[in-house]
């Protein structure tokens, strides 16, 4: 690799060798099941739950579920070199790019975000005691991961040599990547700026008792406070569903139950309760949808709305603020619905009324429509791509 001055190689050198595998190469399980071993092992794991999370993710029976799911017929290799880019609000997210890249059979250059997060330390320490392993000498080529700013340098260098670039963020960050060419026969995948809601059947809200109660709002604490709203698929609207005296009823119940959880688990950080009082008056000033605000303590803020159209994703909160919006009937929904809309979690449904609004309306959005609690679950289809397919290629042998 052509050497640029300061580039932090948290892992690799200087040096890119080009290894493509199969998708699920037995040694690349082995490498991620041992991370996950490793990764439950750490003192204070639990006190950053995205790592559980991905200790979970990557342990041996979810890797056999997701390939049995992939199960492809052809003959495929990864695609080569994928270069990643990932977002800078979200500690965790390069993993499981990393993850993806290696499952396709990619060697991988890793770009983290320039914030230090503790862990990105603590995994980037991990497999780099994982790699001393010899029988990981493949796996020690196929990833490097670097740390850098205003490098335009080293982003042109690697998308000239890359078959494949993975961009997360903004249209902003995506169409600044995109100015670096990449070789004639190689693709961009794309994770753009999404936004997703979150819908609520008050009825069940209020029928639920209080053990259920505590494990939906733990759920839903995990979809949004666990990544401080960062992700594009934690909720920043939530849909209220039912008359209008249920819907009263359900938000105390809920947001309550959730403060109490919140109160135990959440570590809000000193500039949270600041942001958080300015967006609220920027947005009580600029706005002019807005009913009423609701505070829970000082670490949830909610703003009820008078309507909803297809420009919703402008609305967006963080470290527990949140929009409400009361529907009128279930098929309002498609007023919100755009190519914007990335994930739909919801509460008191069965999946099968969702499958007839999507048979019953042309709508142009929406990705994913899961249970709260799996707002972040990361599948081997994300945004609509076939992320395996994607970075890998067919070798047609007859």
């Amino acid at each position: 690799m052509k050497k640029i001055k300061k580039i932090d190689y948290l892992i690799g050198e200087n040096k890119i060798n080009k290894v493509s595998t199969i998708p699920f190469d037995i040694e690349v399980c082995s490498f991620l099941n041992t991370l996950s071993n490793e990764l439950n092992l750490i003192n204070d794991v639990n006190g950053y739950p995205d790592l559980k999370t991905l200790a979970f993710w990557l342990r041996k029976k979810n890797l056999e579920n997701l390939k049995n799911k992939f199960s492809n017929s052809n003959r495929r290799l990864g695609v080569g070199l994928v270069f990643h880019i990932t977002p800078s609000n979200i500690p965790i997210n390069f993993a499981y790019s990393l993850v993806f890249g290696l499952l396709s059979g990619n060697t991988n250059v890793v770009k983290v975000p320039s914030q230090r997060f503790n862990q990105v330390k603590i995994l980037c320490k991990i497999i780099k005691k994982i790699l001393k392993n010899r029988k990981f000498s493949k796996i020690k080529k196929m990833i490097t991961i670097v740390r850098y700013t205003d490098q335009d340098q080293f982003t042109e260098y690697v998308s000239s040599q890359c078959d494949a670039r993975v961009i997360w963020g903004g249209d902003k960050t995506i169409n600044n990547i995109r100015k670096f060419q990449i070789p004639t026969r190689s693709i961009d995948v794309s994770f753009a700026d999404r936004y997703s809601v979150s819908l609520i059947n008050s009825i069940e809200i209020i029928k639920i008792d209080k053990k259920k109660l505590i494990q939906l709002v733990e759920k839903f604490y995990n979809d949004t406070f666990i990544v401080d709203q960062n992700g594009c698929s934690s909720p920043q609207l939530i849909l209220w569903y039912g008359s209008k005296k249920d819907k009263v009823k359900a938000k105390d119940i809920f947001w309550n139950a959730l403060l109490n959880y919140t109160k135990i688990k959440y570590d809000m950080p000193d500039i949270a309760s600041i942001d958080k009082l300015n967006l609220l008056f920027e947005s009580i000033i600029s706005e002019k949808n807005i009913i009423s605000e609701k505070r829970y303590g000082n670490i949830i803020y909610t703003l009820l709305l008078n309507k909803i159209d297809k420009k919703i994703d402008r609305l967006r909160g963080k470290w527990g603020f949140f929009f409400q919006y009361d529907l009128e009937n279930f098929d309002e929904i498609k007023k919100i619905i755009s190519k914007k809309i990335q994930t739909v979690t919801y509460f008191g449904f069965k999946k099968e009324k969702f499958v007839e609004f999507i048979n019953n309306n042309n709508i142009d959005g929406v990705d994913r429509i899961v249970p709260i609690g799996q707002a972040l679950d990361l599948g081997l289809v994300w945004d609509g791509y076939d992320v395996i397919n994607s970075l890998s290629r067919i070798i047609e042998v007859k």
